[in-house]
């Protein structure tokens, strides 16, 4: 591309430091990179790290699915699953990068990598000492944790003692991801994203590997099967932490338990972790509050929402998290300027590209939302009519894309800016109106009403932080946002329709459920789509496309030259 032409980058050249003098970044050191290139490298890692294991997440679906289907079992580990879960993505999500990440880069630029280390083995030992403590409550609890989130199950003989077991194995579970993202921050902070972003890959490995090696055993030992799967999810823990261990030790981080209450950086990230989960949450709480909802909904539903969820998440974990993953160094460097300037042409670029992601994949995945779970998942103990509840929850879910993509842009920033109040306000309004949403809808549609509940919820919470964020930061290019999303919009309801007359084109030319015939429908439709997308973005002349496709791909070409 010529210079020329080159997309607006995330960050603002002008104003950031040096190449040689960034701490963070150590490639760019060796190319003299700037930071406008640096960032869309760091995008397009994430992003590659962040397919491989929300892929590998779609697989540990899909052999789950094949093994126990949408089946009581499978309501009976989703719902134990998702309270640890549940912190797995309030910490690994943003709230952990938005509390620690900010001032741990300030330790290191202003103390020295000695100082930094120190702030984040005192980080390291809070969390595994208050997450102990939570996982210790849990286990003696359970019983009363899961009747308060289950009740209904006790109506299915069996099924709440399974939950109520399945509990008290996974807990811990919660210290283990809380030491993961811990270390994850610090590698973040230091310039190395492809390791850190790929660790969750390894807990999907764990559980699929679980599925064939450890469950066939467990009725030798006199336990269910499902327990092979809880310890799978222990196992994935253990393997996010191994994984990053020794590249912190090679940049020289040692780990000492110590417990420095008065550390002044320690209770900066602290008091910002407390409100910045919170700030986060709305996606996970709203998801968590879905899912008690479910428990009344019969059996296969909370099974069928975790599916649709699953697919829904999957260019959330793309798109969202890796450009929010990138920025968030960047939007950090510009609030400890003060370069309000450069803040605001990050954040507004930074929703424009997630907006180019993340609205055609949304009305991609309304459009194809049957023949892509039937590819997926329909087979074994999975049926056909798993596939219509699933593809209906999908649809449902679909449009939240949208609310999740802005969150995870529009929170951060606030962070930067030392804000952590106004997200965690936010959050709870979103919760409020997904409570509404959810009682109301679950009457009309079903469990299927508590997807829509939620995905109109994330909607609320983005636009809300959006509209507070062009306040606080005195305009965010909106008129620039605007026109854009217009122009995505108008491209995606095209692509979406071209999608939906190829897929019925396909269905009458190869008809059947042969797995070749779907894959060929599938791969066909989505082609065409993209081609159609492709076609109208340049006649609209979208430049967020071009980018939006390069800050994926750039870091894997880069890996491919010699």
């Amino acid at each position: 591309m010529e210079p020329s032409s080159a997309p607006e980058a995330l960050s603002d050249p002008p104003s950031s430091p040096p190449a040689s003098e960034s701490p963070r970044d150590p490639q760019s050191k060796r190319d003299g990179a700037t930071p406008r290139i640096r960032l869309a490298r760091s995008a397009g890692l994430v992003g590659v790290a962040t397919m491989t294991s929300r892929a590998l997440g779609v697989v540990r679906e899909q052999v789950l699915a094949y093994a126990f289907g949408a089946s009581d079992v499978m309501d009976a580990f989703n719902v134990a699953f998702r309270l640890p879960n549940l912190m797995r993505d309030l910490f690994a999500e943003g709230a952990m990068s938005a509390a620690f990440v900010p001032t741990f880069t300030r330790h290191l630029a202003q103390r020295g990598k000695n100082e930094a280390w120190r702030l984040g083995a005192r980080v390291m030992s809070a969390l595994i000492v208050v997450t102990a403590l939570l996982v210790v409550l849990a286990m003696v609890f359970a019983d009363q944790l899961v009747w308060l989130y289950a009740s209904e199950y006790a109506a299915v003989p069996g099924k709440l003692e399974l939950t109520t077991e399945l509990t008290r194995v996974m807990f811990p579970f919660l210290t283990l991801v809380a030491v993961a993202v811990a270390m994850m921050g610090m590698l973040n902070a230091i310039g190395y994203f492809f390791v850190p972003s790929l660790s969750p890959a390894l807990f999907n490995v764990a559980t699929i590997l679980s599925v064939f090696l450890i469950v066939p055993l467990m009725p030798r030992f006199g336990w269910h099967p499902t327990m092979g799967l809880a310890i799978g999810v222990l196992l994935g823990g253990l393997a996010q932490v191994a994984v990053q261990w020794p590249l912190l030790e090679r940049q020289g981080f040692r780990f000492r338990f110590e417990l420095a209450p008065r550390d002044p950086g320690l209770r900066e990230v602290l008091l910002l972790l407390g409100p910045g989960t919170l700030g986060v949450a709305a996606m996970q709480i709203n998801l968590f509050v879905s899912t008690y909802l479910a428990t009344s909904q019969g059996t296969g539903a909370v099974a069928s929402l975790a599916y649709a969820f699953r697919l829904m998440y999957l260019p959330i974990g793309l798109f969202g998290v890796s450009i929010a993953t990138a920025v968030v160094p960047a939007l950090s460097q510009h609030a400890a300027r003060d370069d309000i300037a450069a803040l605001r042409r990050t954040f507004s670029h930074a929703v424009r590209l997630t907006m180019m992601l993340n609205v055609p994949a949304s009305v991609g995945l309304m459009t194809l939302a049957t023949p892509i779970v039937a590819l997926l998942y329909e087979r074994g103990a999975f049926t056909s009519s798993a596939t219509t509840t699933v593809a209906l929850a999908l649809m449902a879910y679909a449009p939240g894309l949208i609310g999740y993509s802005t969150v995870k842009v529009a929170s951060p920033t606030f962070y930067a800016l030392r804000d952590s109040r106004t997200p965690a306000t936010v959050s709870v309004v979103a919760v409020a109106a997904n409570v509404v949403f959810s009682i109301t809808l679950v009457r009309m549609m079903g469990f299927v009403g508590l997807a829509l509940g939620t995905a109109l919820a994330s909607l609320v919470n983005g636009g809300v932080l959006f509209w507070l964020l062009r306040r606080r930061l005195h305009g965010i290019d909106g008129r620039r946002i605007a026109v854009a999303f217009v122009k995505i919009l108008a491209a995606s309801l095209v692509m979406g329709g071209a999608a939906w007359l190829v897929q019925q084109q396909f269905e009458l030319w190869l008809p059947g459920r042969a797995l070749v015939r779907q894959l060929v429908r599938v791969l066909g439709s989505i082609g065409v789509a993209l081609a159609v997308l492709l076609a109208c973005s340049k006649l609209l002349r979208i430049k967020e496309f071009d980018e939006a496709f390069g800050s994926v791909t750039r870091r894997v070409l880069a890996r491919l030259r010699p």
